[in-house]
């Protein structure tokens, strides 16, 4: 069968359909490259065009011949979303609506939904599992919430066999030409201020926390990448049908020392002007997110196999090689 990867020329996109090649699954990847780089998809097929587009991806769907989709194109800065709610729904939402829409229109069997720790909110609990409630603090974890819901009701409406993966924060790569090339993430974002000798920021420092800043549970993107190819087979192979499951280490690190690695591993550990500057707190920022991530083992029989280290490591190589190209 063939997988259609929206969002497939983004940074996770790309590192999920190049998992799934490595897998021996055929895969067509639909992105608009408002975000995305077709140069990470080398020979895959790429359909220019955004997933609102009905028509173009019912043809998609029809003439790759595709049985399962894995949605990962969506809007994802929390800042934003706070500024800019009504965009988030039609970008986040409605999209998946035309989505869903084509996908049974076509008989399409598999559908695994990139959903996020921010549907929790801001959880009072060490570790968050499936069954804490959803509350989230900001519209990009509504949107992503009310995507669950729509999954899963189609889901029971048509026998779609469906799997909702909740990511908490990716960061690394898999290899230099699939680097996060934006800013909007951690650790990309201390990369750009390291190399313009500019100290790091740090968002609030005032959090209840040991160190008072956020605490989150980093994952690599090449284990995103893995857990999305085993829920795809468990889906085919029937052992999955209705799936949440947290994408997690399991365990927490806060901003600050996420920072000192990064300077670690960029060699600045010891510039006085590489010391991190806090900053007013950004809007929709949880103090403590972590996951528990049982199920999925339970589930599918996956678990993250890299660490902190090597996730800094990897996207600092990663970072060095795209300023090559720049330069």
């Amino acid at each position: 069968m063939t997988w259609l990867v929206t969002g497939g020329a983004g940074y996770i996109g790309a590192h999920i359909v190049r998992a799934m090649l490595e897998a021996g699954e055929p895969v067509v990847a639909l992105d608009d490259l408002s975000t995305g780089d077709a140069d990470r998809l080398g020979d895959v097929p790429l359909v220019l065009g955004t997933v609102r587009d009905g028509d173009l991806v019912a043809r998609t769907l029809r003439e790759h011949r595709v049985r399962g989709v894995v949605h990962v194109a969506a809007k994802k800065q929390v800042a934003e979303s706070v500024d800019r709610p009504l965009y988030y729904y039609e970008q986040n939402v409605d999209a998946l609506r035309v989505l869903l829409e084509a996908v049974t229109g076509a008989g399409v069997e598999s559908f695994v939904f990139s959903s996020s720790a921010a549907v929790y909110g801001a959880p009072d609990v060490d570790l968050v599992n499936e069954q804490t409630p959803c509350r989230p603090v900001n519209p990009y974890g509504t949107t992503k919430l009310v995507g669950e819901w729509m999954v899963a009701d189609v889901a029971r409406a048509t026998g779609l066999r469906h799997a909702n993966l909740r990511y908490f924060n990716v960061a690394g790569t898999a290899a230099p030409e699939l680097t996060d090339r934006g800013v909007s993430n951690l650790v990309p974002m201390v990369f750009e201020r390291l190399s313009r000798r500019l100290p790091p920021r740090i968002f609030g420092g005032d959090y209840d926390t040991p160190d008072g800043t956020c605490i989150r549970d980093f994952i690599h993107v090449a284990d995103i990448a893995s857990a999305h190819v085993a829920a795809a087979r468990a889906l085919v192979d029937g052992r999955a049908t209705a799936l949440t499951a947290n994408i997690g280490r399991g365990e927490g690190v806060s901003v600050r020392d996420m920072v000192r690695i990064i300077r670690t591993v960029s060699g600045t550990a010891d510039e006085q002007w590489a010391e991190p500057v806090v900053e007013p707190r950004r809007p929709g920022d949880p103090a403590r997110v972590v996951a528990a991530a049982d199920v999925v083992e339970r589930a599918l029989g996956w678990r993250a196999e890299f660490g902190v280290e090597e996730m800094v490591s990897s996207a600092w190589a990663g970072w060095h090689s795209l300023a090559s190209e720049r330069s």
